[in-house]
């Protein structure tokens, strides 16, 4: 497993987040799509292990697999992006704008729901004979889950909001943490070594993860959950976001840069 050094891996890092600035929109979008639906799938897949097992902890070990897959293929997730671009403005490469990294936030976020709505909606004909019975078991307990992930912050209010947001913060602490992973090693079972570790500890500890709730909720409102459209954007959608945001570029993304790139100067032994 050949390994990258620091300094290595985190210019890497911000040569692809300057990349992905400049790819172009058709691009952008296609990438941010499959990822958004490969990860839903991933997603379904953990949920189902953890239901047909009786062991959460199960599906938390091979949720990975959905991330390893995006991530080999090149596709872009938001949580990723949230990181990667602004070093590329930090480190001052030309041509890099606020406005750039915010249109490719903007696109990678659209082709992201875009791709788990995808899967929502096939996965909600899958989970009710195309809408012919009740959701089965798997459908009812994800739209448990989304109605536990609104309303039930919702309902301490504040202090809801609070807990929501930093949930988000650790999950893209993270995550986060698993797209520098993909960085760090040459080879192919290196990289998904890395990779799958902190994003199975985000799983486990059911950290909230944007683009993983764009298929949860949606699915969960086809199939009858009683939640509004507005709970789930007010309440998980928006502040999981911005927690993501802040996760990701705070815990990973400066600490990396400040450390191995702006490394501070050394002390003086006099």
């Amino acid at each position: 497993m050949a390994y990258l050094l620091p300094s290595e891996f985190v210019t890497k890092m911000v040569d692809a987040g300057e990349s992905k600035i400049f790819m172009s929109t058709r691009d952008t979008i296609i990438r941010a799509y499959m990822a958004g639906a490969i990860l839903a799938l991933a997603a379904v897949f953990a949920v189902t292990a953890s239901v047909q097992t009786g062991y959460p902890l199960i599906g938390a070990i091979l949720f990975p697999v959905g991330f390893v897959m995006l991530y080999l293929l090149g596709f872009d997730l938001l949580t990723g992006v949230f990181v990667l671009t602004p070093l590329a403005l930090i480190d001052k490469r030309p041509g890099v704008t606020v406005k750039g990294i915010l249109r490719n936030w903007g696109l990678v976020f659209v082709g992201n729901f875009l791709g788990a709505f995808t899967v929502a909606v096939f996965m909600s004909i899958v989970f009710t004979f195309g809408f012919a019975t009740e959701p089965d078991k798997i459908g009812t307990i994800i739209a448990g889950i989304g109605e536990k992930r609104t309303l039930g912050y919702a309902e301490f209010g504040a202090a809801g909001m609070l807990t929501v947001f930093i949930r988000a913060v650790m999950c893209n602490w993270m995550v986060s943490t698993g797209v520098v992973g993909a960085m760090i090693s040459t080879s192919v079972s290196g990289k998904v070594m890395a990779m799958w570790m902190p994003i199975m500890v985000f799983f486990a500890m059911g950290f909230e993860h944007s683009i993983v709730n764009m298929f949860l909720f949606p699915s969960a409102l086809i199939m009858g959950g009683n939640f509004s459209i507005m709970d789930y954007l007010i309440w998980n959608e928006l502040p999981v976001v911005l927690g993501n945001l802040v996760g990701g570029l705070a815990f990973t993304g400066l600490t990396l840069y400040s450390t191995h790139i702006k490394t501070a100067p050394k002390r003086s032994m006099r």
